[in-house]
């Protein structure tokens, strides 16, 4: 007859789960100022990959950028450059496009997508910009995001490349390296705008969220990523190969006073 196993209460059982959890070593969770620290290499890496950060949107003036980022949801830059030279010959300014009927702003943009949608935006735009703000493109952050058709990633474009002010424009490949080099784990580009923030300081912002897009584009892309010889690999968690906590024994660098307070997404910037 076989013998029975002894009994174990519950009681015991949880003990001895307890008791195998606590061996276990759990992964150390990175701090701000090591995740900062990590943040600045990626930056100096990325910095070193795509030295340029100029718009790749032709544009001649603040307004005509201001259009052709309106544009460019959705699609690509080279897209847009397609059909700008024509709308800004035949609207050079806010106040033409502003009295200009949609059956001629659609057919000048119509191989893009949400092209009807677009105009009327435009057109809307323009005349945002003529008559509140005197034909000349706000440059704040609070003042264009009231413009139709401009977001936060718009307006962050316009403040950075135009004025020179700092700004992170998160679209699609911002928010998707953002995640997966763990910089922020929130789906909202507003709260992942925020969190990088807190990780850079401002003269960083423009330079870091422009090379992130080039990044995405290039190698990081969202289904096969270019994992074996990306710059950043090092600094990765999703690729497995990260030493992120090895800037753990890092000191508080001098940037981090600056940036370590940074506001609210409602006013940062």
């Amino acid at each position: 007859m076989r013998e029975r196993a002894p009994f174990v209460s519950d009681a015991a059982s949880k003990q001895r789960l307890r008791a195998c959890r606590t061996r276990t070593a759990r992964p150390k969770r990175e701090s701000l100022q090591e995740k900062r620290a990590r943040a600045g290499a990626i930056a100096v890496r990325l910095a070193q990959e795509y030295p340029g950060v100029e718009c790749p949107l032709q544009h001649k003036n603040t307004f005509e950028l201001l259009v052709a980022v309106i544009l460019s949801a959705q699609c690509t830059d080279a897209a847009v450059n397609k059909v700008t030279p024509e709308l800004f010959r035949r609207f050079p300014t806010p106040e033409m496009l502003s009295q200009a009927a949609l059956g001629e702003i659609e057919p000048v943009i119509r191989t893009l997508g949400l092209f009807r949608a677009k105009a009327r935006s435009l057109k809307r735009c323009a005349q945002q910009v003529t008559e509140e703000f005197n034909g000349q493109v706000p440059a704040t952050l609070e003042e264009l995001i009231r413009l139709a058709g401009v977001g936060r990633k718009t307006a962050n474009v316009i403040l950075g490349h135009a004025f020179g002010k700092p700004g992170i424009a998160v679209d699609t490949h911002c928010k998707r390296l953002s995640r997966r080099l763990g910089l922020s784990r929130q789906q909202d580009p507003t709260k992942i705008e925020y969190d990088l923030c807190r990780l850079l300081p401002p003269e960083q912002w423009t330079g870091f969220s422009h090379r992130l897009i080039l990044h995405g584009r290039a190698a990081c892309h969202a289904r096969r990523p270019e994992c074996e010889g990306c710059v950043v690999n090092q600094f990765c968690p999703s690729s497995g190969s990260s030493t992120a906590h090895q800037f753990a024994s890092l000191e508080q660098s001098p940037n981090d006073a600056s940036h370590s307070g940074v506001p609210s997404p409602r006013t940062a910037l």
